[in-house]
């Protein structure tokens, strides 16, 4: 077995990678490392899941496996991985378990640890978890009689989730037309209830799951369909959501991509007007444009910049008690209403922001004028030797001086496979892509 868990849980094919005995595997191993330390009451265990069909097979092994450790399990149903991470910390459950692969395509699933409070895990219990799953440390004795864990279903939980999710509006969405794509996932039921019920005319595309359909064509990964129906129905806003919607991006009336930097500055903004951005920081991963970066600065907002991956920006919000911030990909945390990503928060933030100023989306989003971009992959030999190499530290101090602060270099080595990604921002796209071209030859000339 190679490593267990990926940057977001464990994930893999259903049924040939993530089969039902490794799913009961985790959740007793996960159990046992989360539980309730004090010896005097049953773990408590959350689980939610995506509408993917391999779910309701996943959701039952992982509640045979908690149950078969003793743990009270609170079955959710089908609900957006962000709902699942609030439940957990509203129940005080000692963990959380989410069965969704996210954006991936139908034949893929995972599985979402959160421990005490909805918080994502630190590595090393995640580090914990794998040794005893791959060990095969958790043995027998198994409780019995009423030592056994029972199950019980959480029937409010939408409903809970939804009226925390009303609760942070600032400013209602009367008179704002939205459509809404629910990527055939998690968020279908919830997504369009919600922003109806904050004031929105809503229209919903995506919102008819069969256990197969998820992110088939449609959703944050696909904008074509909701690109259209905003223009067919005469929408002021577009919003687009992944399987278990914990990202949004969101499109103009006249279909125009708003990508997560261009919502993290309005967002950003809006709090900093409101004296509600902690510390005036936001916090971004070094993928944001610079142009990203120039408008805070502007705003008079600090960005502290974090690697790629929302865990990362989790951790630096948490350890700075700060309250925003988020990933290109759509991925925000508002950290004083969410212990994670949470697409329906954003989309009610951004259209709130709308609502209160009178402006457009596109009017707000002008705000960030992004830099042109190119990014290369490039193959190499040994990803490790192009970071130590001196002609390439050579080349990219010479970009970087020539370039100023009008662009920048990233140099990222892939941590999965041997490349490297070249990444140039510049005044120009030709000058972007002639200087991303250079570094690429001299990336791959390294031996």
């Amino acid at each position: 077995m190679g490593r267990l868990f990926g940057t977001d849980g464990v994930r893999g094919r259903a049924n040939s990678d993530l089969t039902p005995e490794l799913a009961l595997a985790v959740a007793r191993a996960a159990a046992a490392e989360l539980a309730d330390r004090d010896g005097t009451s049953r773990p408590v265990a959350v689980v939610g899941r995506d509408p993917r069909a391999s779910g309701e097979m996943l959701e039952a092994a992982v509640v045979a496996g908690l149950a078969s450790v003793g743990a009270t399990v609170l079955r959710a149903g089908v609900l957006p991985t962000p709902a699942l991470a609030y439940l957990t910390g509203r129940t005080d459950a000692d963990l959380g378990v989410m069965i969704s692969a996210s954006h991936n395509p139908m034949p893929d699933n995972g599985i979402k640890l959160f421990s005490r409070g909805g918080h994502k895990l630190p590595d090393a219990v995640e580090a914990a978890i794998e040794r005893t799953v791959v060990g095969g440390a958790l043995t027998d004795p198994r409780p019995t009689g009423n030592g056994i864990g029972r199950v019980s279903d959480l029937t409010t939980a939408v409903e809970d989730y939804v009226r925390h999710l009303l609760s942070t509006v600032e400013a209602p969405l009367t008179g704002l037309r939205v459509v809404v794509d629910c990527a055939h996932g998690a968020a279908a039921g919830s997504a369009p209830e919600v922003y109806r019920r904050a004031g929105a005319t809503v229209h919903a595309i995506g919102n008819e799951p069969d256990g197969w359909n998820i992110n088939d064509g449609i959703g944050s990964t696909h904008l074509g369909p909701l690109i259209q129906a905003v223009a067919d129905q005469g929408a002021d806003i577009g919003i687009a959501h992944d399987g278990d919607a914990d990202r949004c991006l969101a499109v103009t009336s006249d279909g125009q991509v708003v990508d997560g930097d261009a919502i993290l500055a309005i967002c950003a903004v809006a709090l900093h007007e409101r004296g509600a951005l902690k510390d005036d920081t936001v916090v971004a991963t070094v993928m944001s444009n610079l142009g990203f970066h120039h408008t805070m600065r502007d705003a008079g907002i600090a960005v502290q910049t974090t690697a790629v991956g929302d865990r990362y920006v989790l951790e630096a919000l948490r350890a700075g008690g700060l309250s925003l911030g988020g990933e290109q990909s759509g991925h925000l945390v508002f950290l004083d209403h969410a212990t994670t990503g949470d697409g329906l928060l954003t989309g009610l933030s951004l259209m709130s922001r709308m609502g209160a100023t009178g402006a457009s989306l596109a009017e707000l989003a002008s705000i960030v004028q992004r830099l042109p971009q190119t990014l290369i992959n490039v193959p190499v030999r040994d990803r490790l030797a192009v970071s130590e190499s001196d002609e390439v530290a050579e080349a990219v101090n010479a970009v970087e001086a020539e370039l100023g602060d009008s662009g920048r270099v990233l140099l990222r080595p892939s941590g999965t496979e041997q490349l490297v990604r070249v990444m140039v921002e510049a005044p120009s796209q030709e000058q972007a892509d002639a200087v991303a071209g250079q570094l690429a030859e001299i990336v791959a000339s390294v031996d």
